[in-house]
C-alpha cells in the first residue's frame, strides 16, 4: 500500500481488421516500422477489456467494464451496401504508440501531492511514464492539487506518451489514509466507520468525495481496502489495515458490501477505483512496506475471505491492486504480485477479473526488496500485472528499461506488455481520456 466482473468480449474482428491495416506504418515517435500488427491483434483479443458488470445495470460507473466504449468496433453500413468499421479508441491509440510509449502506459511514478517532482516530469518526458500518483500529505486545498495535475497533464506530449493522457491517482480511503486535505476536500472518517454506515449513506458520501477528487484533476482513487481482518481483538496486530482501522469491517460480507458501495459512489463522481490489496492483507501481522518476509500462511485458493474482492470484481471494479505479501497455501515461492498463480490463476482465473491489475509500491517496499527495481517490474508484469507502481521516481529508469529491454527480445513478453497497455488505454477510455476515434 503506497501510503500506509466477469469476463469482457474482445474488439468485433472488423475492428481487428482496421487495426491490422494501421499498424503496418510507423509508430508514433518510431523512426522504423515497429512491426506491430501481431502484437496489437493479440493484445486486442487477450485484454478485452475490462471486468463487465451484470446485466442489471449495478456495473460501477462509466469505467467499471470499460467493456467496450462507445466506439469499441461496431460497423456501419453505407448505402452502397459495404461495411465501414468504427475505430476502437483505445486499439486506435495502442496502434499509435511505440514500443517504448506502451512499456510507459504500464508505470504508475510519485510525485508529492503538493508539486510535480522534477524526476517525475524527467520520467514521463524520457520514460514515456503513463501514469503518476500524488502521494505524501497535502493540505492544500482542490484548486492546488488541480494545478498540480494540470501541470503533470502538460506533459504527455506527442513524444512522451503519443499525447496519452495520464491516469492520475492518490489514495484517498479515510482516516489516516488521506492523501489530500485542505479546502474543497471533506475530511474522510476511517473505513472502520464507514463500515458501520448503510451502503446507501456510504454510496452518497463516496460520491461527494469523488466530486471533489475530479474537480483536483485525479482520475483514479488507489481504494477501498477490500481485506478483511479476522476480529476486534486481532486487528491491532494486524499492522497494515486493522491498526489503522483501514478495514470496513470483521465479516465478509460487510467488506464486501460497503467496497461495493464506496467504489459506485466514486464511479458515480467518474472517478476510477482500485481494490486492495489481493489476495487480501487482514490476516498478517507485519506490513510489507517497512518489514521483509511478509506472509500469510492462513487464506487459500478458495478462501471466504476473497468473496470482498470477487463482489468488487463482479460489480464491475476497474483496477484491482495486487499485495506483496507471500500466502504460503497458494503459492509459497513467490510474492502474490509476481505469482502467476494469484495473479493469472487466481485472479483473472477463478474471480474472471478482466480489468487493469495495478501493483502495490515496488519502488520503496522492503517486502520487495531484494530484487533490483527492473526485476520487480518484469516479474510483476511476467505474472500477469497491467500497472508497476512505483512511488520512488529515481527506480522509474530501471523499470523501464528492464520492461523495454524484455519486450524486445522475448515475443511473448511482448504480448503480454501490448495485452497491458491495451487494458490501460481502455480505462483511460472509460475514463473519457481517449478521443472517440
Amino acid at each position: 500500500m503506497p501510503s500506509a466482473g466477469r469476463p469482457g468480449r474482445g474488439p468485433p474482428a472488423v475492428t481487428l481488421v482496421l487495426v491490422a491495416a494501421t499498424l503496418t506504418g510507423c509508430a508514433a515517435g518510431s523512426t522504423t516500422p515497429e512491426r506491430a500488427a501481431p502484437a496489437a491483434r493479440g493484445a486486442a483479443s487477450a485484454s478485452s477489456g475490462t471486468a463487465s458488470g451484470p446485466a442489471s445495470g449495478t456495473a460501477i460507473g462509466p469505467a467499471s467494464g470499460t467493456a467496450s466504449g462507445p466506439a469499441s468496433g461496431t460497423a456501419s453500413g453505407p448505402a452502397s451496401g459495404t461495411e465501414r468499421a468504427v475505430p476502437d479508441p483505445a486499439v486506435a491509440a495502442l496502434a499509435r504508440l511505440s514500443l517504448s510509449q506502451r512499456v510507459g502506459q504500464l508505470l504508475m511514478v510519485g510525485t508529492p501531492a503538493t508539486s510535480a517532482d522534477a524526476r517525475t516530469v524527467r520520467a514521463i518526458s524520457r520514460y514515456h511514464v503513463g501514469n503518476v500518483m500524488l502521494t505524501g500529505r497535502s493540505t492544500s486545498g482542490v484548486a492546488a492539487t488541480a494545478r498540480v495535475s494540470a501541470s503533470l497533464q502538460r506533459r504527455a506530449t506527442s513524444s512522451a506518451t503519443g499525447r496519452v493522457p495520464l491516469h492520475v491517482a492518490t489514495d484517498q480511503e479515510g482516516g489516516q489514509v488521506q492523501v489530500l486535505r485542505g479546502r474543497g476536500f471533506s475530511r474522510m472518517p476511517t473505513a472502520l466507520t464507514q463500515g458501520r454506515w448503510t451502503t446507501a449513506r456510504l454510496r452518497d458520501r463516496a460520491e461527494g468525495w469523488g466530486r471533489q477528487l475530479h474537480a483536483a484533476g485525479v482520475t483514479v482513487n488507489l481504494a477501498p481496502v477490500a481485506d478483511t481482518v479476522p476480529s476486534a481483538a486481532f486487528a491491532p496486530r494486524n499492522a497494515p489495515i486493522g491498526h489503522f482501522h483501514r478495514q470496513f469491517g470483521y465479516t465478509v460480507g460487510r467488506v464486501g458490501s460497503h467496497a461495493v458501495a464506496f467504489s459506485r459512489g466514486m464511479a458515480a463522481a467518474r472517478v476510477q477505483i482500485a481494490a486492495k490489496h489481493f489476495p487480501g492483507l487482514g490476516r498478517v501481522t507485519a506490513n510489507p512496506d517497512v518489514s521483509a518476509g511478509v506472509t500469510d500462511r492462513t487464506t487459500t485458493r478458495t478462501d471466504s475471505y476473497l468473496s470482498p474482492f470477487a463482489r468488487a470484481i463482479h460489480a464491475g471494479v476497474p483496477f484491482v491492486m495486487m499485495s506483496t505479501a507471500y500466502y504460503s497455501r497458494i503459492d509459497a515461492r513467490r510474492p502474490a504480485a509476481f505469482s502467476p498463480t494469484v495473479v493469472t490463476g487466481v485472479l483473472r482465473g477463478d474471480l474472471g477479473f478482466r480489468g487493469v491489475v495495478i501493483s502495490d509500491d515496488l519502488g520503496n517496499a522492503r517486502q520487495v526488496r531484494r530484487w533490483t527495481p527492473g526485476t520487480r517490474a518484469t516479474r510483476f508484469v511476467r505474472a500477469g500485472g497491467d500497472v508497476v507502481l512505483t512511488v520512488n521516481p529515481s527506480t522509474a529508469r530501471a523499470m523501464f528499461k528492464a520492461l523495454r529491454d524484455r519486450a524486445r527480445s522475448d515475443p511473448a513478453f511482448r504480448r503480454q506488455v501490448d495485452a497491458a497497455a491495451l487494458r490501460v488505454l481502455r480505462s483511460k477510455q472509460a475514463q473519457g481520456l481517449l478521443p472517440r476515434g
